[in-house]
Parts: C-alpha cells; structure tokens; sequence
C-alpha cells in the first residue's frame, strides 16, 4: 500500500470537498475571503483614527497584520471542531485515519488565507513597506500556526464528537480572543507582568512576528520564535495523543 500516496489523495479530495461546499451557490466565491477583512479593516480603522486617534503609522497594515491571522484562527478552529461530526458518512465507510479530517479542515482554509496574506503584502506596498529579506520568515511563521491550529482541530474535532456543545465553547472562546489578541492595539501598551504569557499565545506570537517583519524590516526576535515553536508543536502533540484515544469510540457516537 502506497500510503503516502493514498493518504494525500484522501487529503486533497477533503480539502476540494470543503472548498466546493463553502463557495457553491455564492455569486462573489472567493471574494468573501477578501471582503471580510477588509469590512472589519473600514471599520476599525474608522473607530482607531477619527473616534480614538492613535499614534500608530501604518495602521490600515497594522490592523491586517492582527485581523488575518485572528480570521483564519477563528474559521480553521470553528470549522475543525466540526469537521469530525460534518464527515460521520465518509468515516463509517472508508478506513483511513481519522486524524486527516480535522488536519484537512485546517489546510483547506489556507486558501483563503493565501489571499489574505496577499492583501497584507498589497497594503504594505501602499504604504511604502518595500519588500525585503526579512519577508522570508512569513512562511515560517505562517507554518507554526497552522500547526498550532492543526493540534487544536485534533483535540477540540474529538471532544465534539461527545459533547457537541464543544462548538458553541469555541465560538464564545473566540470572541473572547478577539480582544486577548493585539489586533487594534500595540503590544507595547501590555504591562511587563502579561508579556511573556502573551507570547506563548502563538496567535498573538504570529502578529507580533508579522508587525516585526512587515513593518519593521526585521526578523522576530528569537525568544518570540522559540516560544512560538514549542507552543505550537506541543499543542500538536498533544492534539495527536488525544484524538488517538477519543477516537476509538467514535463509531458508537457519531
């Protein structure tokens, strides 16, 4: 059995799969990936500029460098909590591991998010950032998240198997997010005290690494990149370890 092969065809046709669900019937497709950021950016920008000014330059960037990485947060983990229970059809029939549902979930949001990234690089041009060197840790960072929400659609995908409340937690959960993660506001504001919690938040670690990159022509610092690596690869883990488990019942609930 060429496994490789096989597990990336099951991946693929999931991904393809989810794409064609989330965009059949909708006159603008994937123009949505791009109007919701930028509504959210119209208002922000309008609230941060003319209702309570702020010093920071660039902010239409600044903003995007927070609000993409939140969005594609808040939709891969939404749609990866779901994702188990969405696909109980596919699982009862085929044999393949379980664990590639609520991975593909994730990955099949980085289609819009490439978009979304592109739209941070066109801001960025407009307002001068030209591109540089530095630009090469988009991707790297960009990785560590998406493994960190990898680990995450892991253990919340099987938990909802069981308790499908587990959803309408990581919806409130998010909301809550919207505010803990550096979006609108400087991570210089935030006391010395929560600093270092803020980072081993490796969404918040993901923006401050994007101002860095992007606005600052410079590479994250290093203690910022550790922090993210090993939060994201240990959620991961941990994501692998309890699907492993959880979902050796999984026939009986779904």
């Amino acid at each position: 059995m060429n496994w490789k092969g096989d597990y990336f065809f099951v991946i693929r046709n999931l991904v393809l799969k989810d794409f064609r669900i989330r965009y059949r019937n909708m006159s603008l497709g994937m123009f949505w990936s791009l109007l919701n950021p930028l509504v959210m950016l119209g208002v922000l920008v309008f609230v941060f500029t003319k209702i309570f000014p702020n010093p920071i330059p660039s902010f239409p960037v600044f903003v995007l460098c927070g609000l993409v990485p939140f969005n594609f947060f808040s939709v891969a983990w939404g749609s990866s909590t779901t994702s188990v229970v969405d696909s109980a059809a596919l699982i009862k029939r085929v044999p393949f591991p379980r664990e590639i549902v609520p991975i593909a979930s994730v990955l099949s949001t980085t289609v819009h998010l490439a978009m979304q990234i592109l739209l941070i690089l066109v801001f960025a041009l407009l307002y001068h950032k030209t591109p540089n060197i530095y630009w090469l840790w988009l991707p790297v960072v960009w990785g560590f998240a998406i493994i960190f929400v990898c680990g995450l659609g892991l253990i919340f995908s099987g938990i909802n198997v069981y308790l499908r409340d587990t959803r309408y937690i990581v919806e409130s959960t998010t909301q809550v997010l919207f505010w803990l993660v550096p979006i609108f506001y400087s991570f210089s504001i935030i006391p010395l005290r929560f600093r270092d919690i803020y980072q081993l938040n490796p969404i918040a670690a993901l923006v401050l690494a994007q101002r860095n990159i992007i606005l600052d022509a410079k590479a994250p610092p290093v203690t910022l990149l550790w922090k993210f690596f090993i939060s994201s690869f240990a959620v991961f883990g941990i994501g692998l370890l309890t699907f492993h488990r959880l979902k050796r019942r999984f026939y009986n609930y779904l």
